[in-house]
C-alpha cells in the first residue's frame, strides 16, 4: 500500500490513539459464537496477529491503546435487534448472547489489555454509543484514531464512522480488520476509505510510530 510521506505527522504518537474493536471469543474462535455458528474465521488470526504487532508497536511509542468490546447483559439487549433477528427467522434467545459480560465469549483474544489501558464496555456496534470513549480520548488530548478489529462491515465500520462524525481523524489498518467474507471486508474497506478514513496497515503505521 502507498502511503503519504507524511503519515509519521498524521499519527504522531502525542495525538493519536489505537483502538481495537470487538476481538474477543465470540467473534473471533473456534469455540466463540462465530465459530458455533459455521462463520469462516479463516481471516481473523492474521488480523488478530496484525493488531498485536500494532499494540506492541504503540506501547513502545507511548501512544495510548484502547480496547473496545461488546459486554452484554439481558438488560442491556436491543428489543430492535431481537425483533429484527426474529423477523430474519432466529432466535434471539440463542443467537443474540453474543459476549455476555463476565463468560468466557467475552474475552479479549490476540491483543490483551494491559494494566492501565482503557477498556470501553459497549453494547451496540459502534463503540462512541452511550460510552465515555470521545470524552476520555480528549482528556487524552487525542484527535486521531488508528482503528483496528472485528468485523471490518460492523463495528469496525460504525465506530469510524462515528469517530469521523466527531470531528476525529480516522485511520484503519486494514490488515488488522477482518470479516468473514472477503467481498464484506473488501467493501467495507472502498467505502471507509470513500466516506470516513484513511487506509493505512499495520507495517505502515508501525513505522511511522518507530520513526
Amino acid at each position: 500500500m502507498s502511503l503519504p510521506l507524511n503519515l509519521k505527522d498524521w499519527i504522531a504518537p502525542e495525538r493519536t490513539a489505537l483502538l481495537i474493536v470487538d476481538m474477543q471469543t465470540d467473534f473471533a474462535s473456534p469455540e466463540g459464537a462465530a465459530g458455533c455458528w459455521g462463520l469462516d474465521l479463516s481471516t481473523v488470526p492474521a488480523a488478530l496477529a496484525a493488531a498485536e504487532r500494532l499494540a506492541e508497536a504503540a506501547r513502545a511509542a507511548e501512544v495510548p491503546v484502547v480496547f473496545a468490546g461488546l459486554f452484554t447483559t439481558p438488560e442491556t439487549d436491543s428489543a430492535a435487534w431481537n425483533e429484527r433477528m426474529r423477523r430474519r427467522g432466529g432466535d434471539p434467545s440463542i443467537d443474540a448472547a453474543l459476549c455476555r459480560a463476565d463468560e468466557a465469549g467475552s474475552a479479549f483474544v490476540g491483543p490483551k489489555p494491559q494494566a492501565g489501558e482503557l477498556v470501553i464496555r459497549k453494547t451496540r456496534y459502534s463503540a462512541f454509543w452511550d460510552t465515555d470513549l470521545d470524552a476520555r480520548l480528549k482528556v487524552l488530548g487525542v484527535d486521531t484514531l488508528v482503528i483496528a478489529g472485528l468485523t471490518t462491515e460492523c463495528c469496525v465500520d460504525g465506530t469510524a464512522r462515528d469517530a469521523f462524525n466527531l470531528d476525529y481523524h480516522v485511520f484503519v489498518a486494514a490488515d488488522a480488520c477482518a470479516a468473514y467474507e472477503p467481498d464484506l471486508h473488501a467493501g467495507a474497506l472502498k467505502m471507509l476509505d470513500l466516506n470516513t478514513a484513511i487506509l493505512t496497515d499495520s507495517a505502515s503505521v508501525a513505522a511511522a510510530w518507530s520513526a
